[in-house]
């Protein structure tokens, strides 16, 4: 069988259980919207009157949750966190699942490289999250337009979706790069989570500390926030670039550790 094809068929149940949280979070989230409509202004003043730690928790900053967009994008911040979960997960199982369930031998045995095996492995992992991103944005369109509908509207979340693909793509490269070096494969998947938990704790640090506000530009989760990019201020084209470096480093790191580890079979 095709090695992407595999990958893909072999993920297939994961990806579903994904959308069916995201479906949770989004229509969950959206729907509280809904129920605080009538009282939407004085909601701003109750996370305002929050401390900032509960602010920064919370993803509020200078969001206006008066409005559907604006509520969105305090329930984008989960959305964020779960999509490079599902990532670095996604980049983690694809390197090490074939020496932790022992399949390396048959995968091996077979007339292809090792860069190959990397390569098929990468495009089926982009193809799943270009999925999780599509399902993201149809969802997260349709539970907003439903109480405020436009194209603008729209065009937004397509930004924000946008920014969670190449927040993804780092994680997944930061996922194969570890699974490839690791010896324990069974550990890979825990080490790159870790690592994701730990930019997260620190994105929340910055917003809490002034002077932790250099650390943002190694901090994937602060590259693409909902309050800049609602506000109309796009992408950052430091943070893009960032993302493109870190993202084809670590991918190459995979292809170089992966073809000179030895592989328990």
């Amino acid at each position: 069988m095709n090695i992407v094809l595999r990958e893909l068929m072999s993920s297939r149940k994961s990806l579903i259980w994904w959308s069916v949280g995201l479906l949770a979070m989004i229509a969950g989230g959206m729907s509280k919207y809904g129920g605080m409509q009538s009282s939407g202004q004085s909601a701003n003043d109750l996370f305002a009157a929050m401390p900032k730690s509960l602010q920064a928790i919370f993803g509020v900053s200078t969001l206006d949750i008066s409005t559907a967009l604006g509520y969105y994008g305090l329930i984008f911040s989960y959305l964020l966190l779960m999509a490079a979960i599902y990532a670095v997960m996604l980049g983690a199982n694809s390197i090490a699942k074939e020496e932790r369930d022992k399949t390396s031998e048959f995968l091996m045995a077979k007339p292809v490289s090792r860069r190959r095996i990397i390569t098929s492995k990468l495009a089926a992992a982009i193809i799943l999250l270009f999925l999780f991103n599509l399902i993201t944005f149809l969802l997260s369109a349709m539970m907003v337009n439903y109480y405020d509908s436009g194209a603008e509207i729209t065009s937004k979340i397509a930004a924000l979706v946008g920014g969670m693909f190449l927040l993804q793509l780092i994680f997944l490269a930061i996922g194969t790069s570890i699974a490839a070096v690791s010896k324990r494969p069974k550990l890979a998947t825990s080490i790159a989570t870790g690592i994701l938990l730990l930019t997260y704790i620190l994105s929340i640090a910055v917003e809490l500390s002034s002077k932790l506000e250099n650390l943002k530009y190694i901090i994937p989760f602060k590259y693409f926030e909902a309050k800049y990019i609602l506000a109309g201020d796009g992408f950052d084209a430091v943070f893009v670039i960032l993302s493109v470096v870190i993202v084809v480093v670590l991918i190459n790191a995979t292809y170089i550790l992966y073809q000179k580890r030895d592989l328990n079979i």
